[in-house]
C-alpha cells in the first residue's frame, strides 16, 4: 500500500498540518508527521479540502460522445479538484431504464478519475408523461438516488406529484429544472432591460419561480424530498428561504455562473454566454451570493454542460445553451464568494463538497479531513492567478465563458481514494 504526506496544507483554510495517507484512507492529521516510506507533497500555502463533489454534470454519453465521454468529464472533473459527479440522464438513449444507468455507471468505474454516480430520468425519455423505471433503477447496481428530467422540466403537476411519492419509499429525491415551457416559448435570454434593447426573447423569472412555488408545496403535501437545480433569480431565492422557514424538505443548487456573470454579457452576441436558465441581472447575482452563504442556497453544482464547437460557433439563435464548467468551478468560487468575504474555505468545503454529497447520498464522499476516513481530497492554491485558456482543458468542449478571463486559485492535486488523479496540476 503506498503512502503519501500532504506537508503544511491548511486544512479547511485553517492552521497548516501534515495528512498522512496509507492507502485508501487518512492515517494521521497533525504536525510534523514522518515522512519516512512516503511520497511528500509540499503544501505550503495551499488548502486541503474533502474531495468537490458535483451534484449537475453533463457527460453526454451515451449518444453524444462528440461532446463528451464519461472519461473526458471525469479528467475534467479531476482537474478541477472533484473527486464525485452525478450525471445527468439526457443522453441518447435517456437513461431511464436500469440498463442505461448501468452502463453509465460502468463507464464510470473504468475511467478511474473520480466517481460517477448516475441520474435517473423521472419520465420515460424525458417527455413528461409516463414514470420511468425509477425502483428498477435504483435498485440496480448503480443505486441510482437522484432523479431529473433536467434539460426539461416536469411541469405536469400529477407526474411530479407521481415521482415525489414513488422516491420517497426509498430516500429519493426529484432534482426538478425549475422551467414552465409555455412561459418560455421563442425565449433566447433573460426578460428585461437588455432582452428589449437587443430585441430578443425574453426569458421571465416567474417561468422559473411558478415551479419552484409549486413543487415546495407538492414536496410538503407528500412528505417527500424536492433539489431545485440551477436557481437563478432573486425570486427563486425567496421562495426557497421562505419553504425552509415553513419546514418543507427542499434543497437547491446554483451554478458558478449564474454567481458571476449578468444578462449583460449577451450585448455581444456571443453564444457562449447563452444557457438555460439564462444569464440573469446584477440583483440576482447578488442575490444568489447572499442566499448561498446564508445556507438558503445549500450547494453549488457546475451543470457543466459540453457542447461541440460547431453548435456553439454559429448565430445566437440556432446556438446551443449550455456552459462547460468543472474545470474552472472553485476558481469562480473563490473569485465571488472567498474573495468577497461572503464565505470561508471551510464554507466552500460545505456547499461544494459535504452537501452535495449528502443530498445525493455519496456516503465516501464529503468526508471530514481526519483519521480513517476515505482519501478523498483536493489541493487548491489560492494565490495563483491565470488567464483561462480552454485549449488546455481536459474536457472535450471548449465552450467556456471564461475564455481569456483573469480568475483566481488552481487546483493542484486531486486524491481518489488515496490514488492521485492530478499532480501538480497535471493529470496522473
Amino acid at each position: 500500500m503506498s503512502k503519501i504526506l500532504i506537508r503544511g496544507a491548511k486544512v479547511l483554510g485553517g492552521e497548516a498540518q501534515d495528512v498522512l495517507i496509507d492507502g485508501e484512507t487518512i492515517e494521521k492529521v497533525g504536525t510534523g508527521l514522518s515522512a519516512e516510506g512516503a511520497t511528500v507533497v509540499e503544501a505550503d500555502g495551499q488548502i486541503l479540502l474533502p474531495g468537490l463533489v458535483d451534484l449537475h454534470t453533463h457527460l453526454r454519453e451515451p449518444g453524444r460522445e462528440d461532446s463528451e465521454t464519461v472519461l473526458t468529464g471525469t479528467r475534467a472533473a479531476a482537474s478541477g479538484g472533484f473527486t464525485a459527479v452525478f450525471a445527468m440522464a439526457n443522453t441518447f438513449p435517456v437513461a431511464d431504464t436500469a440498463g442505461v444507468v448501468e452502463q453509465v455507471y460502468r463507464l464510470g468505474k473504468e475511467s478511474g478519475y473520480c466517481d460517477v454516480q448516475p441520474i435517473g430520468a423521472v419520465t420515460v425519455g424525458l417527455e413528461g408523461t409516463k414514470l420511468a423505471e425509477l425502483g428498477a433503477m435504483h435498485d440496480s447496481a448503480a443505486g441510482v438516488t437522484v432523479f431529473s428530467d433536467d434539460g426539461k422540466c416536469v411541469d405536469d403537476a400529477v407526474i411530479m406529484r407521481r415521482a415525489l411519492e414513488y422516491v420517497k419509499a426509498f430516500g429519493g429525491v426529484v432534482a426538478q429544472h425549475a422551467q414552465e415551457p409555455r412561459l418560455t416559448e421563442g425565449a433566447q435570454m433573460n426578460e428585461g432591460i437588455v432582452s428589449a434593447e437587443l430585441g430578443l426573447g425574453g426569458w421571465p423569472a416567474v417561468a422559473e419561480e411558478s415551479i419552484i412555488a409549486r413543487d415546495v408545496l407538492l414536496a410538503e403535501h407528500v412528505g417527500s424530498r424536492v433539489h431545485i437545480c440551477h436557481l437563478s433569480t432573486a425570486g427563486s431565492v425567496e421562495i426557497v428561504r421562505w419553504a425552509k422557514s415553513r419546514g418543507i424538505d427542499v434543497t437547491a443548487e446554483v451554478t458558478p455562473h449564474h454567481l458571476l456573470l449578468t444578462d449583460e454579457m449577451v450585448r455581444s452576441y456571443n453564444p457562449v454566454y447563452k444557457v438555460n436558465p439564462p444569464l440573469r441581472t446584477e440583483r440576482d447575482v447578488m442575490a444568489l451570493r447572499e442566499a448561498l452563504a446564508d445556507g438558503t442556497i445549500d450547494i453549488v453544482a457546475t451543470d457543466h454542460a459540453p457542447h461541440p464547437h460547431e453548435d456553439k460557433d454559429c448565430e445566437w439563435a440556432a446556438a446551443a445553451m449550455g456552459m462547460v464548467g468543472l474545470e474552472t468551478a472553485l476558481s469562480v468560487v473563490q473569485q465571488t464568494m472567498v474573495e468577497t468575504g461572503l464565505l470561508d474555505w471551510a464554507g466552500v468545503a460545505d456547499r461544494m463538497s459535504v452537501k452535495p454529497a449528502r443530498i445525493g447520498q455519496a456516503k465516501e464522499h464529503g468526508r471530514p479531513v481526519s483519521a480513517g476516513e476515505p482519501a478523498n481530497l483536493t489541493l487548491v492554491d489560492p494565490a495563483y492567478r491565470g488567464l483561462v485558456d480552454p485549449a488546455g482543458f481536459a474536457s472535450r468542449s471548449r465552450n467556456t465563458p471564461y475564455e481569456g478571463r483573469e480568475l483566481p486559485g488552481r487546483v493542484t492535486h486531486t486524491f481518489l481514494r488515496g490514488r492521485a488523479t492530478l499532480v501538480d496540476g497535471k493529470l496522473a
